[in-house]
């Protein structure tokens, strides 16, 4: 049913989530040295990134797989400077409160007595050059010291054309939770019976893989480990998928070196720096958490 609406025809866009309540804690040495977009953008963002965006496979084979993820990251738009300063936000937690307790910034957590230019948090817009996508805009975004901890897809399809019910919410989206439970929830406008008249508001038909299927994976590399085990290739990555993906990344360091995208503070307890919501907003679209306040 859905595969019908994979394009850019009914998807007006895609967000991709990865956000962290924990600080560095104890990775301090190397995530100073690595950053967000090293650490979590490169391979785990562009991953799920090529998951959602990619043709269907001849079969299910490690490589038609992999050859039809490749096809993804060498389509998506190459990263110019300017492009970069207007497409890519970098941020750094500051001190502030989470879960109802004082926590301390990236520069306290660090504790090497000296600021750090790394970056904790990125969120990127880009567009895949491909006749399926073609001007839908995808958002990945990762952080640390966010709100809430989940990893998570958002599909917002697109309104109709001319609706005919004025207080319509939002059209529909479809969000594909994968951390920290497995979830897929499909949010529809419906009548609200209670309301009287043809009053609309949003409604969740939702599905747990856990509650479902009765199993979960109790660490995040489980599953790998399994189809390691069971010789099944069809989840790690090829090396030229590695190198597709730090093709595209390298321009988006690069430029940061030359100090041409500041580094914006945001406190922890939040979703990022404020401009993180305009980047969203120069396309008529919210995140996520906006759209259930």
């Amino acid at each position: 049913m859905l595969e019908k609406l994979w394009s850019a025809e009914a998807i007006e866009h895609v967000q991709i989530t990865a956000a962290e309540t924990v600080g560095i804690g104890g990775r301090g040495g190397y995530y100073d040295e690595a950053g967000a977009l090293r650490d979590m953008v490169q391979n785990h963002l562009l991953q799920v990134l090529c998951m959602v965006a990619m043709d269907a496979p001849a079969s299910l084979r490690a490589d038609d797989l992999r050859n039809e993820k490749l096809k993804v990251l060498n389509a998506l738009r190459p990263m110019t400077p300017d492009m970069v300063r207007q497409n890519v936000i970098r941020g750094q937690y500051t001190a502030g409160r989470l879960k109802g307790q004082d926590v301390p910034g990236y520069v306290q957590d660090l504790d090497t007595g000296r600021a750090s230019n790394t970056e904790s948090f990125v969120a990127i817009r880009t567009k895949i050059r491909t006749a399926r996508w073609g001007n839908t805009p995808f958002y990945l975004r990762t952080g640390k010291r966010l709100a809430t901890k989940t990893t998570e897809i958002v599909i917002q399809f697109r309104p109709q054309p001319w609706p005919i019910f004025t207080n319509m919410p939002s059209s529909g989206r479809l969000v594909i939770r994968i951390d920290p439970h497995g979830e897929l929830a499909l949010v529809l406008g419906v009548r609200d019976p209670g309301a009287g008249g043809l009053r609309v508001r949003n409604a969740t038909l939702a599905m747990s893989y856990e509650h479902e299927f009765s199993i979960s994976y109790q660490d995040s590399y489980e599953r790998l480990l399994l189809d390691a085990v069971r010789g099944d290739p069809a989840l790690f990555i090829r090396r030229d998928e590695v190198e597709a993906s730090w093709k595209w990344v390298e321009p988006i360091l690069e430029t940061w070196r030359q100090g041409l995208t500041p580094l914006e503070p945001y406190a922890a307890g939040g979703w990022g720096p404020p401009s993180t919501r305009a980047l969203l907003a120069r396309d008529g679209a919210l995140w996520h958490e906006d759209m259930l306040t």
